[in-house]
């Protein structure tokens, strides 16, 4: 099981030495108190996805996206000493100087790798009260400024000097978590009655992730209520790991909670698949809340496929096309693009005003 440090704020379910079934049916009990976010155990798909018991996890995690949008995913693989480690790591760069964290600036890098500074990020025009360092695949940065301006979003990371561990760490995460995301997507695939490779050329033999390790210090004020203000993700499926409450799910009763569950990531899906679906599966806004009292910490893996990826309408079942309202946003006008990289480029333009002047300018 997870062993953070600060593991005394996390949700844990009742007594885990029951059978799964068991296990499953009270966290979603006992969870069900604070959130109605589903929780679906994804490892029967992960052992044998031809299984009666997979084609279950298929439609529960079908049903979970197209009715709120999130769920919570357990049985899912991932090492928990890696995850533990990779917070221990998260926790010991936040605690470095600023000036050596700043060595790293997000506005050094073109593929918007590296530090962005407490508040320099911005959601719908406002800044966000977090700080955090971005990663992605290790890849080359393009030899030229020729083609589609979201090449340049590949590109080298910045890794801090005094965490030698750090790289290998989030590298061999990131490996883990593509094969969790993978997975997760075919089970989708299933789930609408699609044969379960139908979005992997979108993802193989590469794809374009991405990982935020996020800082969320005590707000000063109210004015600071903002960590990150409401918005949808622009890619397939993001996995979220927290330490403590902050984060906010839009649903018909309004913003709910959904706190952390231990040995549990939480899954929301993005743009490019509410557009692929025409809408039967959501990408819901959600925002998190500063905390009051104590920092909180985040690490969000983004399962984004390749840039060069073109999502349109697929041919979904009669009764799960008659649910379908449409690929595009009901509630805000935001256009989403066919293109991942054109979907994905636009977002990070607006939310880092100081990458887009550097190495962006020719745009304007």
């Amino acid at each position: 099981m997870w062993s953070l440090q600060r593991q005394e704020r996390l949700y844990r379910p009742p007594d885990c030495r029951v059978c799964p079934e068991t296990a499953a049916d009270d966290r979603r009990s006992t969870l069900g108190d604070v959130s109605p976010l589903p929780v679906v155990d994804i490892s029967p798909y992960r052992h044998d996805p031809h299984s009666d018991g997979s084609l279950k996890v298929a439609e529960a995690l079908v049903a979970a996206c197209h009715n709120v949008g999130f769920a919570y995913i357990t049985g899912h693989g991932v090492d928990p000493a890696l995850h533990d480690r990779l917070f221990e790591l998260a926790d010991s760069f936040f605690d470095l100087p600023l000036p050596q964290r700043q060595t790293l600036a997000i506005a050094n890098s073109a593929a918007f790798r590296g530090y962005t500074t407490l508040g320099d990020e911005r959601t719908n025009g406002k800044s966000d009260w977090r700080e955090q360092i971005d990663f992605g695949p290790e890849q080359p940065a393009p030899e030229t400024l020729d083609g589609e301006a979201w090449l340049r979003l590949r590109g080298p990371n910045q890794w801090p000097s005094a965490l030698p561990d750090l790289k290998p760490t989030m590298l061999t995460w990131m490996d883990q978590m593509n094969t969790l995301g993978l997975t997760a997507l075919r089970a989708l695939a299933v789930g609408l009655r699609q044969p379960a490779d139908r979005f992997d050329d979108a993802f193989l033999p590469e794809a374009d992730t991405h990982v935020k390790v996020i800082n969320y210090p005590p707000r000063p004020d109210e004015a600071t209520e903002q960590g990150v203000g409401t918005h949808h993700d622009t890619g397939v499926l993001t996995f979220i790991a927290q330490d403590s409450t902050g984060l906010q799910v839009s649903t018909v009763d309004g913003f709910v909670d959904a706190p952390p569950l231990e040995d549990g990531y939480i899954m929301n899906l993005g743009e490019m698949l509410q557009r692929s679906t025409n809408g039967y599966l959501r990408a819901t806004p959600h925002r998190v809340v500063s905390p009051v009292d104590a920092a909180r910490t985040s690490i969000a893996f983004f399962f984004n496929p390749s840039y060069e990826s073109v999502f349109e309408a697929i041919e979904l079942p009669p009764d799960l096309a008659r649910q379908a309202p449409g690929g595009e946003h009901q509630m805000i006008d935001d256009e989403i693009h066919a293109v991942f990289g054109d979907n994905n480029l636009r977002t990070r333009l607006r939310s880092h005003p100081d990458v887009a002047a550097r190495h962006y300018a020719d745009l304007s």
